[in-house]
């Protein structure tokens, strides 16, 4: 070794000057401290020879190999897609190359510099990744990459299903997450063989881009909209919109069928959609029914309960009130009846404006209750909740008499607001002693449990609410009020005239919001569509169980969703969408669809679209049986549920395109998909074809700021995608990392929860893309005189340390399969950040320079470590490829020698086993890799008291060292021995221990007494200054340096070198 750093770096000048602090390990790091420890040894900048000899050497680009990939990329100028050489070097006002006159200096004062080996390589220092990127994307594109390897090629298919976004707005941060996951898995699939063919998708219907386009028009153009005029607009938004979206993912790398994806709006999908449609009405799973339903009077439609959300700090106004009792039912006792007369039930209810639909009381037949005397009077409550109340409603109960829930079934009481008696009734496991009275306020128009008691107790389903949310007429003097706000307070305000208000209180609780005008939801009973789920929810529970769930967690979460899910309303009152294909009887109302009819309509729309339900006419829309009833039937208004479009994609995709399995291979979304696109798949799988649509199912968490809280445009930690990737208007402070470093972003953390990003941890994975880069562009640099065909040494001629490194990257190709296999791509991060920076840069690449720079050029000890450093880079770029496709395929491309396919993605996956002779060959057995454990043990020591020494002045570089070491164990003596022994240029340990010499000595104290010592278990090692004259070339400190009479200044490796080379040293200039 030459070049003066004692240990653990690449040189300073080939990894770009002074190179960038390692990052802390981030949060999925394991090995956080060894990596981290070793930032200060790895990132150091080397001295020596090469060190003087600034600058990079270009060579002819792979263009000049492959000038269709030159002419892909408007390569003419033979640079193909790297761009150009970087080197120090600049040109005069002649435009003469020119050399800096610091180098110019030191070169006339060593001659010996210009004989070093130097790496050359047209591999860019720099990424230029706003330039470059593109232009590999362009490249793929125009050759053809992905449609060879995904469509093309004989192979298994592998099918990654793409749950479409919603077609409004910009692309944020939470989708590059997703789409890269998926990149991330079909580039590998691909390496691996598969036809992991990728269809993108868009969900294009529904509310928001209805009111985006109602909120673009002006209130007169509004008046005059007719409903296939609002979809025309709404059709021409979505597909801009798609556009847009589009090519924001097609900047992040993302792989994919862009010119063919799947659009919910598309004839053939809709048509596909309502397929499913007309096969789960066969099937007997949709009805029409009057039920209580999530009602949005915002936007005056009813929503599914994925539709909902659930902000922190809702508050609603709560009050508990008494209902004076009017008989008593048959099985109340004489005693329990006697205090009954005169009481009145209490209940407790947070949505006051519910009371006017008041028609019972429920009670759980388990509990005790009790009639209770207060200053005001009696109260029939909850046994178990007095000492609640008695501070609640501020009076003090004395219990006059307990009795069963059971008991009071059939008792009565008067209604305090309308003139109408109601029952008390046995409710569910709902009611509960959690919080209220222990009896519940019951309305069978306003609530899922309610209505279901309602129904078997005969109650009316009332429900005196319109789509805007206001009282009708059937609510007496609360007609016309919004219920949510002027209605509330006027409904307990009549309580509190009446006297039957005993309490009233502000309640922070969950409470449902639209997702969409985040404004809060009311429950109200309206006519809708449903999907009965009760018809097949045993067959969807066995299907989630054949699903393999990742994590686990996720089976557990969308059982409980499935099993306790009502059905499903699918009917929304909109008019962009796909059309429940419905006629009803003008007179009677009663509706026509049957598997004829919708047959009918499925073959239409195939053609036409769905806007062929609002141009054409009855009569048009109906099959030849039924068109004579034509006059006598009108159209359904009603959309379906976008969950039901974007659920059907199963069909619309994965059963129209060709190579596209179903059940697809995998489904890939956030975590809240399991209420929502994963539930829908499934319902609509299960309910038409009896399977769920997927084989496994993979959930990502949400992303965050730095700081774990939720991005919001209002706060101002919004990260854009594009902002990481193009930079901002000041590049200084917003400077640009390209879309390989944000999928690096997206490998480096653990994706199975929420996940942090900003400014820093993206400056942290930025330095962690250099590193590899800078390792690439030296490995690169030491193989621009290399070809594997006629320079490849065989694996047993290697030298011990070359088969050392080939076994530690046969544990990394080996952990990083298993971690692509099992989607675990921070542990893929994580194994290559170790292995390029402390078993190369920390190790192998800093102890084979002196071999590299110093030896004949077309040596076997240089041929056999460029072997290895060829393994290595062919190893790794696959391994890099599906997350920094970019930088992998720009070190492809400027590969020294002819390469084997014009990708690396055509490559293949290398395995150690694919590289080697025989299966395992590299791996070493566990005496010998124990014996290298002991050496790197030895090495991290000696390093340790080389630092103390130049510290205290006492030495500069570790060349300028000798070494003694002592081991205790005589089978590490022995190997030790063995590799003094060598003379391949590598395993000697001065070598390995970058020192001018090494001596093993029998007796520690020979170390103890050297200038600087140390003892460890096992061994013991000790510093001195090294012996002789430092040689010109090599740096190395030699007592027979000068020996050769041609060439004084060299020692006896540098001298022949140099002699069979015919370098003659060039005579004094003389100066006149």
């Amino acid at each position: 070794m030459a070049f003066g750093a004692r240990s653990g770096s690449l040189s300073g000048l080939w990894l770009g000057g002074r190179g960038a602090t390692f990052p802390r390990a981030m949060r999925c790091s394991a090995r956080a401290r060894d990596v981290a420890g070793a930032q200060t040894s790895v990132m150091r900048a080397s001295r020596g020879v090469a060190g003087r000899a600034r600058g990079w050497h270009a060579v002819p680009s792979f263009a000049a190999k492959y000038p269709r990939v030159a002419a892909a990329v408007g390569g003419g100028d033979g640079q193909g897609v790297q761009g150009g050489s970087n080197s120090s070097s600049s040109k005069n006002s002649n435009g003469k190359q020119q050399t800096p006159k610091k180098q110019r200096k030191k070169e006339d004062e060593n001659p010996y510099s210009k004989t070093v080996n130097l790496p050359v390589t047209s591999f860019d220092m720099r990424a230029n990744s706003v330039v470059k990127e593109p232009q590999i994307q362009e490249f793929w594109a125009k050759n053809g990459i992905y449609e060879h390897l995904a469509v093309e090629r004989d192979g298994e298919a592998y099918v990654l299903h793409d749950g479409p976004p919603y077609a409004n707005g910009d692309l944020h941060i939470g989708h590059a997450l997703n789409k890269i996951l998926k990149d991330f898995i079909n580039r590998y699939q691909l390496l691996q063989g598969k036809k992991a063919r990728f269809v993108p998708g868009w969900d294009t219907h529904g509310l928001p881009i209805e009111l985006k386009v109602l909120q673009s028009m002006k209130s007169k153009e509004r008046q005059g909209l007719t409903p296939v005029t609002l979809r025309e607009k709404a059709k021409a938004f979505a597909l801009e919109t798609v556009d847009a979206q589009r090519e924001q993912f097609k900047r992040y790398g993302i792989w994919a069928d862009w010119d063919a994806p799947y659009v919910t709006l598309q004839p053939e999908y809709e048509a596909a959609q309502l397929r499913v449609f007309g096969k789960m009405v066969t099937n007997g799973h949709v009805y029409r029914g009057r039920k209580p339903v999530y009602w949005s009077p915002s936007s005056r439609t009813a929503l599914a309960e994925a539709e909902l959300e659930y902000p922190d700090g809702h508050v609603s106004k709560s009050i508990y009130v008494g209902l004076p009792v009017e008989t008593v039912g048959a099985n109340v006792s004489a005693q329990v009846g006697e205090h009954l007369a005169g009481a009145a039930v209490a209940v407790w209810t947070t949505t006051p404006w519910t009371i006017p639909s008041n028609l019972a009381v429920g009670v759980n037949e388990a509990l005790v209750y009790a009639v209770v005397q207060t200053e005001e009077g009696k109260l029939v409550v909850a046994e178990e909740l007095i000492s609640v109340l008695e501070e609640k409603l501020g009076t003090k109960m004395s219990v006059l008499c307990t009795f069963k829930g059971s008991e009071i079934e059939g008792t009565t009481y008067r209604h305090p607001l309308f003139d109408r008696v109601s029952p008390v009734v046995i409710g569910g496991d709902y009611i509960t002693t959690d919080a209220g009275t222990g009896l519940v306020h019951t309305a069978p128009g306003h609530g899922q449990d309610d209505y279901i008691v309602g129904q078997k107790y005969g109650l009316e389903l009332l429900s005196p609410v319109d789509d805007a949310g206001r009282f009708t007429d059937e609510a007496g003097k609360f007609a016309g009020l919004q219920v949510q706000t002027e209605g509330t307070d006027a409904v307990i305000e009549a309580l509190r005239e009446q006297g039957a208000l005993l309490c009233e209180e502000d309640y922070e609780h969950r409470y449902p919001y639209d997702w969409r005008t985040k404004k809060p939801t009311i429950t109200r009973a309206t006519d809708q569509w449903f999907a009965s789920v009760d018809g097949f929810r045993t067959t969807a529970l066995d299907a989630i169980k054949k699903v393999n769930w990742i994590p686990e967690s996720g089976e557990n979460r969308i059982t409980s969703m499935t099993e306790g899910r009502n059905d499903w309303c699918i009917s929304r009152q909109r008019t962009w969408g796909v059309p429940i294909p419905v006629f009803y009887h003008i007179e009677t109302g009663e509706p026509l669809m049957n598997e004829d009819t919708i047959n009918h309509i499925v073959a239409i729309v195939e053609q036409e679209g769905t806007d062929a339900w609002y141009v054409r006419e009855v009569v048009d829309l109906l099959p030849d049986t039924y068109k004579d009833q034509a006059p006598s039937l009108r159209k359904g208004t009603d959309t379906m549920d976008v969950w039901f479009d974007s659920g059907s994609s199963w069909s619309g995709v994965l059963g129209q395109r060709e190579g596209l399995n179903h059940p697809a291979d995998l489904y890939l979304e956030g975590s809240d998909q399991h209420r929502g696109w994963f539930q829908s798949s499934l319902l609509t799988s299960v309910a038409s074809e009896g399977i769920a649509p997927y084989k496994n199912v993979l959930t990502h968490g949400f992303v965050l700021d730095e700081k774990g809280m939720k991005m919001s445009k209002s706060v101002g930690n919004v990260v854009d995608p594009r902002k990481i990737i193009v930079g901002g208007n000041n590049q200084k402070t917003d400077p640009a990392f390209g879309a390989d470093v944000l999928r690096l972003w997206v490998a480096s953390v653990d994706y199975t929860s929420d996940v942090l990003i900003g400014d820093r941890i993206i400056s942290q994975v930025a330095d962690v893309y250099r590193k590899i880069r800078f390792t690439l562009r030296y490995i690169l640099g030491n193989l621009s005189d290399f070809d594997p065909a006629k320079d490849a040494i065989p694996f047993e001629s290697l030298a011990a340390t070359d088969k050392y490194i080939l076994s530690r990257f046969s544990s990394l190709l080996e952990e990083c399969t298993a971690a692509y296999d099992n989607y675990q791509f921070c542990r893929v991060y994580q194994a290559l950040q170790r292995f390029v920076v402390l078993d190369l840069s920390n190790f192998y690449l800093d102890v084979v320079k002196d071999r590299l720079y110093v030896s004949e050029p077309t040596s076997k000890d240089r041929r056999a470590c460029q072997t290895v450093l060829n393994h290595l880079l062919t190893g790794i770029l696959p391994v890099i490829a599906p997350i920094t496709p970019h930088m992998a395929e720009d070190a492809w491309q400027n590969l020294p020698y002819d390469a084997p396919t014009i990708s690396v993605f055509m490559n293949g996956w290398r395995s150690a086993e694919a590289a080697s002779s025989s299966p395992n060959e590299w791996l070493l057995n566990k005496e010998t890799d124990k014996v290298w454990k002991s050496i790197l043990a030895i090495r991290d020591e000696v390093n340790q008291l080389l630092e103390k020494a130049r510290v205290e002045k006492s030495l500069g570089s570790s060349l300028e060292s000798k070494i003694y070491v002592h081991v205790e164990d005589p089978v590490l003596q022995s190997a030790l021995e063995s590799l003094q022994a060598t003379d391949n240029g590598q395993d000697q340990l001065r070598y390995i221990l970058i020192s001018s010499s090494v001596e093993l000595v029998h007796d520690p104290a020979t170390a103890t007494d050297a200038a600087y010592s140390s003892a460890r278990d096992g061994f013991t090692v000790g510093v001195d200054r090294a012996a002789g004259v430092k040689c010109s070339r090599c740096w190395n400190y030699s007592e027979r340096v000068g020996e050769d009479a041609d060439h004084k200044e060299l020692c006896e490796r540098c001298a022949p070198v140099i002699s069979r080379s015919g370098f003659r040293v060039p005579s004094p200039t003389v100066v006149a």
